[in-house]
């Protein structure tokens, strides 16, 4: 049975986000073997030689482009310094399944965002699901509580650093591919983290090390190679929730890896989370279908 282009794209979007949350678990298993930014280095050169030749080999490393553009991508690799360094700095100190709890409201940033400083229209219903789904993350946090820390701190600082990573990209003229974007991106990081591991004191890669290392880079191939085809294949309003499919995956291996399980507050925060995002999801597909 052939697979219509949209469930296709779900598909390879459930595959991506399996890959990166994969590889995310690898690199928490990194965290008490290497420093943070050898170990951001060593997986990011990898990564970025992959991106290079897959954009190149796609006809999507161009150049010709304007000043603004240029000035736009260098700000959106800054904030994917800036998000890489504070997520991978959490994930190396938080449980698992609670990190990537939080990073799902970043669908609702990204709408509220879109609205306030791009001027995109953001209804009562959509503004309702926003603030539910802040009320969702805040029982995740919960500051104040016991489980508040500088690292939960540091995830949404995270979240407000992809946020701004993805309000830039809208700005980036349509005429820069949008891999040559991520490839730009993903060069920035690896140099931003071989400038870091020049301070710090590398420690010898062994065979497990090794192990986990080829492991995290090959999983975030695999999502960056995933995410391109689910774009590529579906329409984004119906591939984009399936993104959600992250967490069931990071709480399975928080589980079945790391030995944590979330507390039920987390449990409740997550779905109200999840169910707010899917639900603007839904509303800014309806909306798109009207104005159609």
């Amino acid at each position: 049975m052939a697979l219509s282009d949209n469930m296709r794209g779900a598909v390879f979007m459930m595959g991506s986000m399996a890959s990166f949350t994969l590889n995310d678990a690898f690199m928490k298993t990194l965290g008490t073997d290497l420093p943070l930014f050898q170990a951001l280095f060593l997986r990011g050169i990898g990564a970025s030689l992959f991106l290079i030749v897959l954009a190149r080999g796609l006809g999507q490393w161009t150049g010709g482009h304007s000043r603004r553009d240029w000035m736009l991508m260098a700000i959106r690799a800054l904030a994917e310094m800036a998000g890489a360094w504070t997520f991978i700095t959490a994930l190396f100190h938080m449980p698992f399944a609670d990190l990537s709890a939080i990073l799902q409201v970043i669908p609702l940033t990204i709408t509220l965002a879109g609205a306030v400083f791009l001027g995109e229209s953001v209804g009562w219903r959509r503004m309702s699901a926003i603030v539910i789904g802040f009320a969702g993350v805040l029982l995740i946090v919960r500051p104040g509580g016991d489980g508040f820390t500088i690292y939960a701190l540091l995830a949404l600082i995270c979240v407000a650093m992809v946020t701004l990573r993805d309000m830039v990209s809208r700005m980036i003229s349509p005429r820069v591919p949008s891999l040559m974007v991520a490839t730009t991106s993903a060069v920035g990081v690896t140099l931003f983290a071989g400038a870091g591991a020049l301070a710090v004191d590398w420690q010898p890669v062994t065979g497990p090390v090794a192990f986990n290392l080829t492991g995290s880079m090959l999983f975030l191939i695999g999502g960056y190679a995933f995410s391109v085809a689910a774009v590529r294949s579906g329409e984004i309003s119906f591939v984009a929730p399936f993104r959600y499919s992250g967490l069931v995956v990071a709480i399975i291996l928080g589980v079945l890896v790391f030995g944590t399980w979330p507390d039920r507050l987390t449990f409740v925060g997550a779905g109200i989370v999840v169910a707010t995002g899917l639900f603007t999801l839904y509303r800014e597909q309806r909306l798109r279908r009207v104005q159609a």
